[in-house]
């Protein structure tokens, strides 16, 4: 795919994502297993860091950075708002989602005789 593409849905993605991490939670709306939330933070930063790295071409280090702020910058955003609150444990998983990422990326790489562009 194109990079513009990459970078139309990486862009679509940080707001959706935006949103979703600012909207209220009602009770009926909660994943019934522990650490859902965790679960989806790593998702949504595997899928982010997919985007990023497909959308620019930067080097791995500072794919890391951007997503390493977007995510400080999501949990301060919603320990700025009065029905959400901000977890190290989100960041954690912010950061493990994005690396994972990239250490796929190398695995795959690595097996497939590919360079580590």
């Amino acid at each position: 795919m194109a990079r513009r593409l990459y970078q139309c849905l990486l862009l679509l993605s940080l707001a959706v994502c935006t949103f979703l991490f600012a909207k209220e939670i009602q009770a009926n709306q909660v994943v019934r297993f522990a650490h859902a939330d965790k679960v989806a933070h790593f998702g949504v930063f595997f899928v982010l860091a997919f985007f990023s790295h497909h959308a620019f071409r930067f080097k791995i280090w500072f794919h890391l950075v951007l997503l390493t702020l977007y995510g400080a910058g999501i949990e301060w955003m919603q320990d700025s708002l009065p029905y959400r609150q901000a977890s190290l444990g989100d960041f954690i998983a912010d950061l493990a989602g994005a690396i994972s990422y990239f250490l796929v990326y190398w695995a795959y790489c690595k097996k497939t005789g590919k360079p580590n562009a």
